[in-house]
């Protein structure tokens, strides 16, 4: 085999520019290791349950999470500012005590981050939780921050034709000035059961100072599983994005997918993966923007999944979850950060009656598993699951 001349410079030594070019790719290959090694955990503040967290363009990651009684908890919100590893003093979201109920892990606070980085937090309030809900049951409660988020405003319910609120409610907020809360129960006077409750909305245009009384999202029929949670995102474009649990039957707990591209006006909707089991599953879901688009992570038949979801063709791509099978993994959390790089987190062994372990799993920007991978054993309290976010250097932060 004829040996290749080295490339050679005019004054006869190797190219300068081929050096250059070799120690950058090398740095840029370890710069991608060290990343796809960068996972950091943290505990959720108090002892704190079901964490929600979300990160702002300046890097700062807010919380929000629940204490005390599994059914009269409190919601305090917290922040972290770039290049920490604590979080600042928590302040108390909900004006009355005891407000918020974290039974069964789907029904905690929800946060959202609007116009001027204004804080939006939503969650089921308790049963005896104050305001009332005029129509009966629990109300649906909201709260925003004042724009330095120092503190938070009294609490509203956001129900006015509708009652039994059961599985959790979500919230999302845009940069223009729209807030949209959602959550499913059934509209005043229609029959009891699994297959008339409806995915309902409340929207604000004006960062939720007000709120229109709720509507149901969509016109299609399909029941909603009354102890699976919902979640929405919002998008810069003005798109919001929801997931939810159906029950058309009681076989029937087919998971769909809304989008709306008028600022939640309007939904269209399609399933998004099929599920039949005879019993509520008690499942959550979550939502992420990353740089080619949406992610949907979800659980079915104890597994995790997570796919890129195609707002165009509305439908979902690349599906895949986590490798192995255990069949007790629940209460997925996915985040992207600006490299394409997917971090799924998730639970194993979590019960109604007792907390589980911690586990996650890095995946590259092609959809395909890492390496990167771990777990925490009793590393998720009882009623409670992860959150994730991403960091402005590309790593990923897990709050638990």
């Amino acid at each position: 085999m004829t040996k290749r001349p080295a490339v050679r410079s005019k004054f006869g030594h190797r190219s300068m520019l081929g050096r250059v070019i070799m120690i950058l790719c090398f740095g840029l290959s370890a710069k991608a290791a060290d990343r796809a090694a960068s996972v950091v955990l943290v505990r959720t503040p108090s002892q704190g349950v079901q964490p929600q967290a979300i990160v702002d363009p300046s890097g700062v990651v807010h919380l929000v999470y629940l204490t005390g009684d599994a059914v009269a908890s409190d919601v305090f919100y917290t922040m972290m500012e770039p290049g920490k590893s604590t979080f600042e003093p928590s302040i108390r979201v909900n004006s009355e005590p005891g407000a918020a109920i974290a039974m069964g892990t789907v029904r905690g606070a929800q946060i959202a981050l609007g116009r001027e980085r204004r804080i939006h937090v939503a969650w089921n309030g308790a049963m005896k939780a104050r305001p009332e809900n005029p129509n009966g049951g629990s109300p649906m409660l909201y709260s925003r921050s004042d724009q330095a988020r120092t503190k938070f405003e009294p609490q509203r319910n956001v129900m006015t034709k509708s009652t039994a609120l059961d599985g959790g409610g979500t919230i999302a907020a845009d940069v223009r000035g729209h807030v949209l809360i959602a959550w499913h129960g059934r509209l005043k006077g229609s029959p009891e059961g699994e297959q008339n409750r409806r995915i309902l909305v409340a929207r604000s245009d004006d960062d939720g100072l007000t709120f229109d009384p709720e509507e149901p999202a969509w016109t299609q029929e399909t029941g909603a599983c009354a102890c699976c949670g919902t979640r929405a995102i919002a998008d810069a474009d003005g798109s919001f994005t929801m997931v939810y649990r159906s029950a058309s039957t009681t076989m029937d707990r087919d998971l769909y997918i809304l989008t709306s591209r008028d600022q939640g006006k309007t939904f269209k909707g399609r399933p998004l993966d099929p599920w039949k089991v005879g019993m509520c599953p008690m499942s959550t879901t979550a939502l992420a923007e990353g740089p080619d688009g949406l992610i949907a992570a979800w659980e079915t038949r104890g597994e995790v999944y997570m796919a890129k979801f195609d707002r165009e063709a509305g439908r979902a791509t690349e599906t895949t979850h986590p490798p192995g099978v255990s069949g007790r993994r629940k209460h997925p959390a996915v985040e992207a950060n600006l490299h394409g790089e997917c971090l799924l987190a998730w639970t194993e062994d979590t019960s109604f009656t007792h907390g589980g372990s911690l586990h996650w799993r890095l995946f590259d920007s092609s959809g395909k598993p890492t390496t990167t991978s771990g777990r925490v054993d009793d590393g998720i309290p009882h009623y409670s699951h992860p959150a994730v976010v991403t960091r402005k250097d590309g790593s990923f932060l897990i709050v638990h």
